[in-house]
């Protein structure tokens, strides 16, 4: 099942100018506003951002998953050249599991209850390779195995319910691995489990895009998960990108005050056992009220007069060591 590595220099996925709005009853929302994305195809990028941010939203729009009161106001969706935002229903349907797959954040509501492990695992193989359910099912018995569920064949006829947290994640990654995708959206993978459960679900993701040369958009606001698994991120505040660079890079030289306070918000192994855990002041925006200009200033230490009238454009950054570093942010040019 294992194929050679994909070209990493082409893009298999580009977002350009997306933006996504829902019809309330307190007006339209747009979740998303104007994102753009790149990942290339073996690369782990990371989507960070508090909640409400739009990172789910737009990974719910790169399969067509948005409910009927969502619109697509603006944008493409490019995945291996093809605009995903202009295929009809069908063709998305051939899309979704087979090319690209997603791992959602509460496998215990993802899974269906009344039907066995092996129902569901191997139903998309049946669906978008053909085989008979005797096949199938020996093929899911070995996807079971790839992510180290023991006894896998016994283990095909239990429920979701005989399997811990953990195990139902370790189950909805085999179905999204199930076709050998391009592309593997994970949605907060970890939500729920115990940290030693995380780093082992984590490291089983990283270890099989490695192998079969998969993309990985992985969705979080754990930035200790990002630094450990990433190649690039993305950081994501009230439906815009604020900030894109390499892991390494926006570590060392964050170019925008959001991810600055991200990253001052995590708690530090090597500081004072008593010292309060720094924040980030006040809270996120509503969506269907914006403020005028930047819709971080408002919270934003080094706000000035032009961050509450003007947007900021994703613009290169200055002062890093990656040159596709790009931050919207009046302070750092």
């Amino acid at each position: 099942m294992m194929t050679a590595p994909a070209d990493q220099t082409a893009p298999l996925l580009e977002i350009e100018d997306l933006s996504v709005a829902f019809r309330t009853e307190r007006g339209l929302v747009r979740a998303v506003d104007g994102a753009n994305l790149t990942l290339r195809a073996g690369e782990t990028l990371a989507l960070v951002g508090e909640s409400g941010s739009g990172k789910s939203v737009t990974a719910l729009s790169i399969l067509g998953l948005l409910g009927d009161n969502a619109r697509v106001e603006r944008g493409r969706i490019l995945f291996e050249g093809e605009d995903l935002l202009r295929l009809d229903r069908r063709a998305l349907r051939g899309i979704r599991g087979h090319r690209i797959s997603m791992i959602f954040q509460e496998p215990m509501s993802s899974l269906n209850p009344v039907l066995t492990i092996g129902r569901q695992v191997a139903e998309p193989i049946r669906l978008h390779q053909g085989r008979s359910w005797p096949e199938a099912l020996d093929q899911a018995a070995e996807l079971l195995a790839r992510v180290a569920i023991p006894d896998p064949r016994e283990r095909l006829a239990q429920y979701p319910h005989h399997f811990s947290g953990g195990m139902r994640q370790r189950v909805m990654i085999a179905m999204a691995l199930a076709c050998q995708p391009r592309l593997i959206i994970a949605d907060e993978p970890t939500t729920a489990l115990d940290v030693t459960v995380q780093a082992q679900i984590l490291e089983l993701l990283k270890t099989l895009t490695r192998e079969t040369g998969a993309a990985l958009l992985l969705i979080t606001h754990d930035l200790g998960v990002v630094a450990r698994y990433a190649e690039r991120v993305a950081v994501m505040y009230a439906g815009r990108i604020v900030e894109s660079a390499s892991a390494r890079a926006l570590y060392g030289t964050p170019r925008h005050p959001y991810t600055e306070g991200l990253m001052a918000s995590v708690p530090s192994l090597t500081g004072e056992p008593r010292a309060r855990l720094l924040t980030i002041s006040g809270q996120p925006p509503d969506l269907a009220d914006l403020p005028p200009g930047c819709a971080f200033a408002p919270r934003c230490p080094h706000v000035h007069e032009l961050c509450r009238g003007t947007v900021p454009a994703l613009q290169p950054a200055t002062g890093t060591s990656d040159r596709d570093h790009r931050s919207a942010c009046h302070g750092y040019p």
